[in-house]
């Protein structure tokens, strides 16, 4: 099959060196429970809230266009993952990035903005490209999470980021498991495919729901711990 999403990985790899990185500080101007929190720890949260909001947008956009229930579904997901950063940044009185959830599209961050007009130009090809979309976005989520968790030493903040990378792992699997039942191979972007295939042959994480507070259920299962889960990344 003829590929028609090639010369869409350009701008894509450019999100995601700029997404591994955090986005600039923002001037704060609240009292007492910023100081609790480092400055990456700040810039972690701002961008990874407004990342959450791509990735929702996106597939807000693309279920529209394709009817796919993956899209439908996986976009609530991300939006609970909106909803539990934002917890966190009211907690510690940080301005949030995200002026309204409900404009669908548009970021006040002109990098961010370029990224989502970029990937919707590839995501709007044809289905499979829009499935493909998917898969960069969870493999950019899984990655700036893991670099978040590494950079933080408060509780609360690692505890929801878990969970958020949790769901992105199978929010991952979803993506790539539909494009196998349409006779497609994933092709990993910024992971290996030693990566993407920990993840994959690794089962379904059923315990990474966010409690009504945003912080990350505590997970209790038996056996090996799922890929790139903790401190160490991956």
């Amino acid at each position: 099959m003829k590929k028609t999403y090639t010369k869409y990985l350009y701008p894509v790899a450019l999100f995601l060196a700029f997404a591994v990185g955090s986005a600039s500080a923002q001037q704060q101007s609240g009292p007492a429970p910023q100081d609790q929190l480092s400055p990456a720890e700040i810039d972690d949260l701002i961008f990874m809230r407004a990342e959450e909001k791509l990735a929702r947008d996106s597939y807000m956009v693309l279920g529209e266009k394709w009817g796919l229930a993956i899209f439908s579904s996986i976009s609530k997901s991300e939006q609970r993952h909106m909803d539990a950063l934002k917890l966190l940044l009211d907690k510690f009185d940080i301005t949030d990035p995200v002026e309204d959830e409900t404009d669908v599209g548009n970021f006040v961050d002109p990098k961010l903005q370029t990224l989502f007009d970029d990937l919707m130009v590839w995501g709007l090809l044809s289905e499979i490209d829009g499935l493909k979309v998917g898969g960069a976005i969870e493999e950019t989520d899984i990655l700036d999470i893991q670099h978040a968790i590494e950079r933080t030493e408060n509780a609360d903040i690692t505890a929801t980021y878990e969970s958020l990378v949790c769901g992105s792992r199978n929010h991952l699997r979803a993506f790539i498991g539909q494009l196998e039942l349409n006779g497609e191979v994933y092709e990993p972007i910024l992971m290996s495919q030693e990566e993407i295939s920990a993840i994959v042959d690794f089962p379904v994480e059923r315990n990474c729901g966010l409690n009504q507070r945003g912080k990350g259920k505590n997970q209790k299962g038996k056996g090996k711990n799922p890929p790139g889960k903790g401190k160490n990344g991956r």
